[in-house]
């Protein structure tokens, strides 16, 4: 567009234009209604899980130190399966590496189908942790009882047949969330 054509079109134009002053606070009220339509419900549950996310980390860190604290403090008096004989300090590192891996893999395994389930296999793993804990003490006043021995071995395979049957359950939970979708799917 050359510069005539430009003048001739504000000229013509001249009386059409808008010069209003708007009232008092609009940029406010526009900034506000701008900001409201912008912000979501996904966005701001999304930032508060990210914001919980150091404070989980922190909080297992903390109980963490606790219950090695805890462990040490322990560990003069108390007697682990370990401190009945090198075959048994195997035994116990077995167990306790088989069960740290299983307890990985349903971590992973974590989505909120399955939430519950974990959640209800942590109470029985907690409860299976403080049975052994009072099998550790009574090894530890019956002088190496081959009963509490079999006992503390019995804990440890306990606890790895609930995250078994845990991930198994996992699993089926996962099937049948696949059909269901798959036939909602089809229809």
């Amino acid at each position: 567009m050359n510069k005539d054509n430009l003048n001739h079109l504000f000229e013509t134009l001249q009386n059409e234009f808008d010069i209003d002053v708007p009232n008092s606070g609009h940029e406010n009220r526009f900034l506000e209604k701008l900001k409201a339509k912008n912000e979501t419900p996904v966005v701001q549950m999304k930032h508060k899980k990210n914001l919980w996310k150091p404070f989980i980390g922190i909080a297992a860190s903390i109980a963490l130190i606790i219950t090695l604290s805890f462990t040490f403090q322990q560990g003069e008096d108390i007697k682990d399966l370990a401190n009945v004989s090198p075959e048994m300090a195997n035994t116990q590192s077995f167990f306790t590496s088989v069960i740290a891996e299983e307890l990985g893999k349903v971590e992973n395994e974590r989505s909120p189908a399955t939430d519950w389930l974990i959640k209800d296999a942590m109470v029985q793993m907690n409860g299976l942790e403080k049975e052994y804990e009072q099998l550790k003490i009574d090894l530890t006043e019956s002088g190496n009882d081959k009963r509490v021995v079999h006992a503390m071995i019995n804990n440890f395979w306990n606890r790895i047949d609930l995250l078994k049957t845990v991930l198994k359950s996992i699993e089926e939970i996962k099937t049948i969330k696949k059909r269901i979708d798959e036939t909602s799917n089809t229809i």
